[in-house]
């Protein structure tokens, strides 16, 4: 009896082994899954459209969110490690963009193959890279995903190929990807991105007409968040229907901050891009919070108003919260409990990437070129050699 009464008593005091919070969670009913009308996509040169409803199961919610949190926080400390002047150089945050990336990766396989610009963190996470090395990248430590020699703008992971710092230049690369996947008869596809700012590079036009050309398996994506730096779509382009640049290529555009929305758009791409009819333009509508860069306080060429109307009234973090608490997906005590793990796992990424040694300099020549022979490489004048090792 004594026992028995202990118990309750610890049970009744919260002093028992699990957390109240907990307890009430697993004894809470969720629904399974929920359906939601999405945002009817804009399309040029399509029969088909992608759908305008989408079904959301309560494991997919907790993973989108769990995911675009961890994004999001990620890119909050970059943002203070930067500050303190622990990560130096180049530095583009991905804030307010979440949706793209999470929506892109949850519409294609793991073998897929993506390829972007310099707005990269966001992307090298969803494609399986862990946060610590993301951030040991940024603070070139030797625990970096490129052994901090890459930076912010050159980070890669499997199927991921970065990462790329000239403005551009990596849609011919995602081109060159698709037609490897064409040519080895696979059944994968690139997704080939770049932003509103690089859209009238006249490469991109080039990589249009011979992927149509070639019917190759490649989604072209422009990520339009309305400003290209400091200029305003308005005021750089001509036309600013993204999606239909491609002229001769189908396009369609989508509410990038919906993450089901961007989600059903890729399927519906992918899918007509794999049955073998060519390639396919998608223009994302998205935001970013910060500034083109960390040199930039991006209130110069926009109002401060401005980015607190779309944190209020389109941030894809809350409205993916907002969704999943409102349809029984999930309890707002159980996403504070995802947001708290993420702090956790974002703080322990932050000690490892400032507390990791930086590469010595002996590795400077190394992984030039891989599976090749050890060669020298000249340093600074022709008496210093180092040693590259692929």
């Amino acid at each position: 009896m004594r026992k028995m009464l202990a118990v309750v008593s610890r049970v009744l005091t919260g002093a028992s082994q699990k957390p109240a919070g907990r307890v009430l969670l697993a004894a809470r009913n969720f629904a399974n899954d929920a359906s939601f009308d999405i945002k009817k996509c804009d399309v040029h040169r399509l029969e088909d459209e992608p759908p305008t409803t989408a079904v959301l199961t309560r494991e997919e919610g907790l993973k989108y969110y769990k995911i675009m949190q961890t994004v999001r926080r990620m890119e909050l400390k970059a943002d203070q490690l930067y500050k303190q002047k622990i990560i130096r150089g180049f530095c583009h945050l991905y804030d307010g963009q979440e949706a793209c990336c999470v929506g892109l990766e949850a519409g294609i396989n793991p073998t897929d193959h993506v390829i972007t610009a310099y707005r990269a963190h966001g992307f090298t996470y969803t494609r399986g890279l862990p946060v610590r090395e993301i951030l040991a990248e940024l603070t070139g430590r030797r625990g970096g995903c490129a052994k901090g020699k890459g930076g912010s703008m050159h980070m890669y992971a499997k199927n991921f190929y970065g990462g790329n710092g000239i403005v551009g230049a990596q849609v011919p690369l995602g081109a060159g990807i698709a037609l490897a996947c064409k040519y080895n008869e696979k059944d994968e596809i690139c997704l080939t991105l770049y932003g509103d700012g690089a859209a009238n590079q006249g490469q991109i036009f080039e990589t249009y007409n011979m992927a149509a050309l070639w019917k190759l398996p490649c989604i072209f994506i422009c990520e339009n968040n309305r400003y290209g730096m400091g200029t305003s779509v308005e005021r750089a382009a001509a036309s600013t229907d993204y999606y239909k640049r491609g002229d001769f290529i189908p396009g369609i555009r989508v509410d990038g901050m919906d993450v089901l929305c961007v989600r059903e758009a890729t399927k519906f791409a992918a899918a007509y891009c794999r049955s073998g009819k060519g390639p396919m333009l998608m223009e994302l509508q998205t935001y970013r919070y910060h500034g083109h860069s960390m040199s930039d306080p991006g209130v110069s060429y926009r109002t401060r108003e401005e980015i607190q109307e779309v944190r209020s009234k389109s941030d894809p973090i809350m409205l993916l919260k907002d969704r999943m608490v409102n349809n029984n997906l999930a309890s707002i005590e159980e996403l504070k409990e995802i947001d708290v793990e993420v702090r956790k796992e974002i703080e322990d990424a932050a000690q490892f990437a400032t507390a990791d040694p930086e590469p010595p300099l002996e590795e400077l020549g190394n992984h030039i070129y891989c599976r090749e022979p050890p060669f020298e490489v000249r340093g600074a004048n022709q008496w210093i050699k180092y040693k590259s090792v692929s």
